[in-house]
């Protein structure tokens, strides 16, 4: 029996591919025969050979222009790339998640969101998820004959394979769908430098502590090369920006190490950041909620802890 088609929506940014589009990958390998679709501008060949070094056959490309951000569009460009395929995966963002409902709706798959892993079993794709603000981790199994799974990034490794893969890059002949939706004004918000937020593998976050001074934060968020995040109340403050915002309605982050400085640890941000693997916590509260779910606490005033860490870190590294 021939592996199932496997399709991976792959992220892109500037012509490059996004880390955790080859976790994703790397993931699809254990489950079929993985393709990768690529929506927008042709790809370069450098991204479709990083593509194929990690396991993808073939490279999907749909072309689409500025109708590829209506979601209806992008969907439409997603279900034509994937008409031989049983699994798509993606990653767990606002529009994806957003695209997984349309296009189940489209093809009656079953869908699971923010997943961290999936397998195959008897036939049908099984998922684990941490839900209820991660505080129960589940298993979901799909009982449709076709998925659609959106992961969360930094929960695969990705890896590339030993004897890459030439992937062939093939264009979808598509023609996108009448939608009442149509594209107005499109303002760029200009990206700081480092990685996404959401795909960050070291995610340091300031809140009501830092009283407004992110400079510790952003210093010690340098030094572990990661990428700062904060609290509801911070951004609110206009301490940072929302873009920041860690938190059940901000971003979810599942980052290998965070670090939060300052957090007393309510509902809404512990929601968005307890499935991190590592939690670390500093907090002149000895008694404040995130000391509950950190794997090391530290009581202390973060002028003090920080500054002692980041000297010892940029030596460590200076060694």
């Amino acid at each position: 029996m021939s592996a199932m088609t496997v399709a991976v929506l792959v992220e892109h940014r500037d012509g490059q591919v996004a880390g955790p589009t080859l976790e994703n990958l790397t993931l699809a390998r254990s489950l079929g025969r993985p393709v990768a679709v690529w929506i927008g501008e042709e790809p370069a060949d450098d991204a479709v050979a990083s593509l194929g070094a990690h396991g993808a056959e073939e490279v999907r490309w749909v072309e689409l222009g500025g109708t590829a951000r209506l979601p209806k569009v992008r969907s439409a460009a997603l279900a034509a790339a994937t008409t031989d395929t049983r699994i798509v995966l993606l990653t767990s963002t606002f529009l994806n998640k957003e695209l997984a409902a349309l296009l189940a709706l489209a093809t009656g798959a079953g869908v699971v969101v923010d997943a961290s892993g999936a397998r195959i079993v008897d036939g049908r794709v099984e998922t684990e998820q941490t839900v209820f603000a991660a505080t129960w981790n589940v298993t979901t199994r799909i009982v449709a004959e076709d998925a659609i799974v959106a992961l969360r990034p930094n929960t695969t490794q990705a890896v590339a394979l030993d004897a890459p893969a030439t992937a062939v890059l093939e264009k979808v002949a598509f023609e996108a769908p009448e939608t009442p939706e149509s594209l107005v004004h499109v303002d760029p918000v200009e990206r700081g430098e480092g990685v996404p937020l959401s795909e960050a593998r070291v995610v340091v976050s300031g809140g009501r502590g830092t009283n407004g001074d992110y400079t510790l934060v952003r210093d010690l968020a340098e030094v572990l090369g990661g990428a700062v995040g904060a609290t509801r109340d911070a951004t609110d403050e206009g301490w940072i920006s929302h873009e920041h915002m860690v938190g059940q309605t901000g971003t979810t982050v599942t980052p290998a190490l965070y670090v939060g400085c300052g957090i007393s640890g309510a509902v809404h941000h512990r929601g968005g950041m307890q499935a991190s693997g590592t939690i670390v916590a500093v907090n002149l509260d000895p008694d404040a909620p995130i000391f509950e779910i950190a794997d090391l606490g530290i009581v202390g005033d973060l002028n003090d802890v920080l500054p002692q860490a980041i000297e010892r870190l940029r030596e460590h590294k200076g060694a």
